[in-house]
């Protein structure tokens, strides 16, 4: 029998790794010093907290989530998102009494039972980040700041600008006093070409119609594309905030698109919303996205908190940069795949000249080289090979001459050139080959 991954679950290769480890890297580096503090939440939540949280009528909840029973009958599920688990999280040890703002960001797998789709398999890796305190227009465009400048940063090395490649779309979904104006004139609408809808969508008509703007079937999308827009329900508070919020965006010449009909897949939102999307990525192209939600928190069982964040899809992010088989990168791999190769091939010759290389290689890594050799008594020719075919940058050939010598031979792999190193003993060897790795 021939075993394969489950569909919609990846291995992750070491080139894999690499990408990945450099974008999130380049967002760690930006939390930190927007002082966000890195936290883990499991994995496995309460069925009951999606639920919740997300909303009944989603189709997250509804279609999505990995969900079942355990042997003590709970019922539980693989988190589909990091924020409930999140304010679960803060709820539980009473973080809601610490100084505001609490800002916290997790970055780990999510698990939806849907189609695979590209740059999202049923098993993903979300950068996410949550804020917690009494927030104003100027704290959210922070907030969107910081997601372009974590998508912005590696596209500096390869001197393409932002808005080559992403694009951010804007809404306001409203406060809880003017989004039932808006319902009833979305509802009002859709009965009308209740026939026309899916039968999802007819589902959701009478217990979520706002659902229906998320609906991914083309005739439920051109039903929608004339349908009343939000914005044009908004009660003054709601309007002076969203005008407050788009002229500190124009402040700081960060672009947007206005996309009254976006509101993302899940319930708790009120107010700011937002998604970045990258070109070329086809019909799945959000690379990131969030929003507002004021009353998630107390729905919880928790304090009245409100609070904003985003998520970065890892595997989508990949894409816009690195490329794949279908989409070319505006960065190259080969600075980021390099890590992956030695920096140094020990070729040893004879047993002495093996039992010296051991506690050679062994000094050399804790230097930070990356060393890789074999103790098995091969020739030159054949450890070279392997040198070769392992693409390390230099190889170091040590033999029972080079020890009573004590003169080994270093040599550039890449340009065909060797010289002899002399030294005295293994410790003064190695920091002269440290030095020729580190400054050749």
């Amino acid at each position: 029998m021939k075993f394969q991954a489950v569909r919609g679950f990846k291995d992750w290769l070491p080139e894999d790794f690499a990408k990945y480890e450099y974008l999130i890297n380049i967002a760690k580096n930006w939390l930190k010093k927007y002082n966000f503090k890195e936290i883990k939440i499991p994995i496995l939540e309460k069925t009951e907290l999606f639920v919740r949280s997300i909303g009944e009528v989603t189709d997250i909840v509804q279609k999505e989530t990995y969900t079942f029973q355990d042997r003590n009958k709970n019922f539980l599920t693989l988190r589909p998102e990091a924020t409930a688990g999140i304010c679960r999280m803060v709820i539980e040890h009473g973080l809601h009494v610490r100084p505001k703002p609490l800002k916290y960001f997790t970055i780990g797998p999510m698990f939806r039972h849907e189609r695979p789709q590209k740059g999202r398999l049923r098993e993903f890796y979300q950068i996410d980040l949550e804020l917690f305190t009494e927030l104003n227009p100027y704290l959210e465009v922070e907030l969107i700041d910081l997601a372009l400048k974590i998508l912005n940063t590696p596209l500096k090395q390869s001197g393409q600008s932002l808005e080559d490649i992403y694009t951010l779309e804007l809404n306001s979904l409203g406060c809880f006093k003017c989004r039932p104006l808006y319902r009833e004139a979305l509802l009002e609408y859709l009965k009308k070409h209740k026939n026309e809808l899916c039968e999802t969508c007819k589902d959701r008509l009478e217990r979520n119609p706002l659902r229906v703007l998320d609906c991914k079937i083309e005739t439920c999308k051109e039903i929608v594309s004339q349908s009343p827009i939000i914005t044009d329900y908004l009660c003054e508070e709601c309007k002076e905030h969203f005008e407050e919020l788009k002229s500190i965006l124009r402040a700081l010449n960060i672009k947007y698109v206005l996309n009254p009909r976006l509101v993302r897949g899940l319930d708790y939102y009120v107010r700011t919303i937002f998604e970045i999307k990258a070109k070329g990525l086809g019909a799945q192209d959000t690379v990131a996205a969030g929003g507002r939600y004021d009353y998630l928190l107390e729905e919880l069982g928790g304090p009245h908190l409100p609070a904003i964040g985003f998520a970065i899809g890892l595997e989508r992010w990949a894409i816009s940069i690195f490329g794949d088989e279908e989409k070319r990168g505006v960065l190259p791999l080969d600075n980021i795949l390099n890590k992956l190769k030695p920096d140094l091939y020990l070729v040893l010759l004879g047993k002495e000249a093996i039992f010296e290389g051991i506690k050679l290689a062994r000094i050399l890594r804790e230097k930070g080289v990356r060393c890789e050799t074999t103790y098995e008594d091969k020739s030159l020719k054949a450890q070279l090979k392997n040198a070769d075919k392992l693409s390390a940058r230099y190889a170091l050939i040590l033999g029972e001459k080079e020890l009573k010598d004590k003169s080994v031979i270093f040599k550039n792999l890449k340009e065909s050139r060797q010289e002899n190193i002399d030294f005295e003993n293994l410790k003064e060897l190695s920091e002269k080959v440290y030095e020729k790795i580190n400054y050749a």
